[in-house]
């Protein structure tokens, strides 16, 4: 789905196609965007625990777990993960690169320390 703003196309949301589940999902770049943030604002909670710190940390968690329709921020990790996976293997796809499937265990997302 894309939208103009004064003159600027707007790309945020990628719909699902036919016979996949309705729920559209955010745009690859729009996760990137969201966990970078959401890295930086834990690595700085970390530091230092004031309240502005902790309400921006609490927001982009927030953010994250609407956008994958999911309830905790480490169910919203896990779907985050998978999206940017499927958008790299369809990128490398259209881009006629075999796709190499990762073999042995996923690495581990730990657990986000509670607010």
């Amino acid at each position: 789905m894309s939208t103009r703003f004064a003159g600027h196309k707007v790309s945020h949301i990628a719909s699902a196609t036919a016979g996949e589940d309705t729920m559209l999902t955010p745009s690859p770049d729009v996760m990137r965007t969201l966990l970078a943030r959401y890295n930086e604002l834990q690595l700085r909670h970390s530091q230092d625990s004031d309240y502005e710190l902790q309400r921006s940390l609490e927001d982009v968690t927030y953010t994250l777990c609407v956008s994958t329709g999911t309830r905790t921020v480490h169910d919203a990790l896990l779907a985050a993960d998978s999206i940017l996976r499927k958008a790299a293997s369809e990128e490398e796809a259209a881009a006629g690169i075999p796709v190499q499937r990762m073999t042995g265990a996923r690495p581990a997302i730990p657990k986000p320390r509670t607010l």
